[in-house]
């Protein structure tokens, strides 16, 4: 237990609401309780002292926030935000993502005692694989876990014709992100992280991702800042580098496609409930398509004043999601060619 010196000392800090020094005794106490071989009892303390930093640096970046939550002037055109409550578990992950995920939000979780040693969390992810299968939701995960606002970015009102305009509003986008912690999201990342020298490369764009290049590399907040591409193929290599982990999202496999059906059917699950079969039926689909068919069947059961969806319904509605689908990606592949958009 903490000596008599370390009493007196934790009491001192507290009557004059000196957090840094009373985190910094409990800290030792922890340590000498580490020492006499009273592991379990040092880990409660360590993770009590986490725990209670990290509250109070999320009640300080959300006080910090509430400019940015009604955003004036110009950071008002290239910022939207949004306080998600989504959690992990709201997500269907195979075990290497879900693995991804986890180490992620525990270096955040743990990010002063990380950064205390001298050493950085992750925290500038990129995202890459087809559309719906879970980028955007995986900002809205971390932001919600963490208990930090997510800021999307507004591609379209960052990208202008005016040579150095674009670079001085992705200037007050970092600048945004060292003022107030929280995850800053560019969706669509190949708009302006395209490789330099291809065919249809113009000059803004380049001085744009060079720009980027440099504010990534030298920013040392306490944000996330995420990146999200459909086009990996097309990215600058020398992006590769700037970011501290890829994270490569797939179509859902049988078991995740499984778990999703009954997880979104929940009480409007089908009886008898062919699993197998509705699977199968969704093999090749995004999480996303696989979402709207079960909602699309279900709301054709609250509309006949069904409790439960039927089978055939599901199927039908899973067809449809298919369909719109191959039409879909036949639209963008004509699209894809001559252009760096997703």
């Amino acid at each position: 237990m903490a000596n008599a010196e370390q009493l007196k000392a934790l009491v001192k800090s507290h009557i004059e609401r000196d957090d840094r020094h009373f985190y910094s005794v409990a800290m030792q106490v922890a340590a000498r309780e580490a020492k006499v071989g009273h592991g379990k009892l040092a880990q409660e303390l360590r993770d009590m002292i986490d725990g209670a930093k990290a509250r109070i640096s999320q009640t300080e970046t959300l006080g910090n926030a509430v400019p940015l939550a009604q955003p004036r002037g110009e950071l008002a055109n290239l910022l939207t935000v949004a306080y998600p409550k989504n959690r992990l578990v709201d997500m269907v992950l195979d075990e290497e993502m879900a693995e991804q995920l986890g180490r992620i939000l525990k270096e955040q979780k743990h990010h002063l005692r990380i950064r205390e040693h001298g050493l950085s969390p992750r925290r500038k992810l990129l995202l890459v694989g087809p559309p719906g299968t879970g980028k955007t939701m995986t900002a809205s995960v971390l932001a919600g876990e963490l208990g930090i606002p997510l800021f999307s970015v507004r591609l379209d009102a960052l990208i202008t014709k005016f040579m150095g305009e674009t670079a001085a509003k992705l200037r007050q986008i970092f600048d945004a992100v060292r003022e107030v912690r929280g995850v800053y999201f560019f969706d669509e990342f190949d708009a302006i992280g395209s490789q330099r020298g291809l065919a249809n490369d113009v000059g803004e764009i380049r001085r744009v991702l060079n720009s980027f290049l440099q504010m990534i590399e030298n920013d040392q907040s306490h944000s996330l800042i995420i990146a999200a591409t459909n086009h990996v193929e097309i990215l600058d290599y020398a992006l590769f580098r700037r970011f501290d982990d890829l994270i490569e999202y797939r179509l859902p496999e049988k078991p995740q496609a499984a778990k999703l059906l009954k997880a979104r059917l929940g009480t409007f699950a089908p009886k008898p409930f062919p699993l197998k079969s509705l699977t199968a039926k969704a093999e090749g689909l995004s999480y996303a398509d696989i979402k709207r068919a079960v909602d699309e069947a279900i709301k054709e059961a609250v509309m006949h004043d069904e409790d439960r969806v039927i089978s055939a319904a599901l199927t039908q509605a899973l067809d449809e999601r298919r369909k719109y689908s191959i039409k879909m990606n036949n639209k963008a592949a004509p699209n894809h060619a001559g252009s760096t958009s997703s």
